[in-house]
């Protein structure tokens, strides 16, 4: 299998000043679309993997088409950033694509799991072995292996970051969240782990706990309609975080200089966790 690669160009026969690029995992909608986005107007081009449907590809060129308006080069992938084949098919892509370019940001932002009950009713309405199982290697373990062939492909080097979505779920129930709760409490643990062992090469890994935020995986969460009203019920600014809040705080974060702020579960949610 080719990984499927999409790239619009604008300005055919310019040569456009060097830029550095983000990678991020699950571009085409929620936190990986703002992150996408912000990186190409603060000057980085963007290599999006993402899955996606016939039926959902118009947004993802709307947000290719975004992210070339700003200058940058934007070359997709619609693959399923979990299968290992097409990891290292994106990945011997995007070194071609590089030619001796920059990658100083991996963007983990994938946000695909089971959402069922360990006990329902029955075996049926109940989350089994392999949801489980496949909740956590898209959520939590798809951020190993992708850091692990990044490093050894030679795209991540010194002053490099690596960004990894969690939520408070990590640590509070939500019906039906249990198997996503484990994804991210694992996430965040695979982050200090691999912080530590980057720290020599000066690469920081961080994972980034954003508040409620309305999008489209939390739209797939039974009860969020009562998240979102409790959390816009009790916090400080009476509002929601958005996805272009953690992504400003990605773009700012992301620069040689930070990389000593490493290993961390840093908040972005206006204080939510803190009150709620």
């Amino acid at each position: 299998m080719v990984a499927r690669m999409s790239e619009k160009r604008t300005g055919a026969g310019s040569s456009p000043a060097p830029r550095s690029w983000a990678l991020v995992l699950g571009a085409s909608s929620g936190f990986g679309e703002a992150a996408a986005l912000a990186f190409a107007r603060a000057g980085r081009n963007v290599f999006g993997v993402h899955l996606d449907r016939r039926i959902t590809l118009p947004n993802v060129t709307r947000i290719r088409s975004e992210i070339e308006a700003q200058g940058a080069r934007a070359v997709f992938f619609n693959v399923n950033a979990a299968d290992a084949g097409a990891r290292a098919e994106v990945l011997a892509e995007m070194s071609n694509v590089l030619a001796g370019e920059r990658l100083d940001v991996l963007v983990h932002s994938l946000a695909f799991g089971a959402l069922k009950p360990f006990l329902g009713e029955d075996a049926k309405g109940s989350l089994s072995k392999a949801q489980l199982e496949m909740t956590l290697d898209v959520m939590a373990n798809s951020l190993v292996y992708w850091t692990q062939d990044a490093v050894w492909a030679g795209l991540l080097f010194e002053g490099a970051h690596v960004f990894a979505m969690t939520s408070s779920g990590s640590h509070r129930i939500w019906k039906s969240y249990g198997a996503v709760s484990a994804a991210k409490s694992a996430l965040e643990s695979h982050c200090r782990q691999l912080a530590v062992e980057l720290a020599p090469r000066k690469i920081a890994v961080n994972a980034i706990q954003a508040g409620v935020t309305d999008t489209p995986a939390l739209r797939k969460i039974p009860g969020n309609e009562q998240m979102i009203e409790r959390a816009l019920a009790m916090h400080p600014a009476q509002r929601l975080t958005t996805p272009e809040d953690v992504a400003r705080v990605l773009v700012a974060l992301a620069r040689p200089e930070t990389t000593w702020m490493t290993g961390n579960v840093l908040r972005v949610d206006g204080t939510e966790d803190l009150v709620g």
